[in-house]
């Protein structure tokens, strides 16, 4: 079981980037999928999670809310997450984890993505 994260980088405000969650040796279609971050200095947070492809559930962290989509890619087994109109407040490092279910506790972490928004 891996999960590998993607897609990170440097961005100026108002720019976009799109982050990557590639499952490996098992179908990610099953789990439900969860990006967290962390800033330096600051707790991680959570920032958006979808459920597994036969329930379509998902949820956005407040300030992201309207700026980020996360999204299954079935044919890649993997999720993405479109970030536009970054803020320099969401500079941090992007992890992507997986639950058994949608709202439960998360049981594997991928390494992480850095993500810097910077003029």
């Amino acid at each position: 079981v891996q999960l590998q994260a993607s897609g990170g980088g440097l961005v100026q405000p108002g720019g976009s980037l799109r982050l990557s969650c590639t499952g490996s040796g098992f179908p990610l279609d099953d789990f439900s999928v969860a990006w967290f971050r962390q800033a330096p200095g600051k707790e991680r947070e959570g920032v958006s999670c979808i459920s597994s492809s036969d329930t379509g559930k998902s949820y956005y962290e407040s300030s992201v809310k309207g700026r980020f989509t996360i999204a299954r890619d079935k044919t890649k087994n993997a999720v993405t997450l479109q970030m536009n109109s970054l803020k320099p407040d969401d500079t941090a490092m992007y992890y992507c984890t997986k639950a058994p279910r949608y709202g439960s506790v998360v049981d594997y972490w991928g390494k992480g993505t850095l993500v810097t928004v910077s003029s």
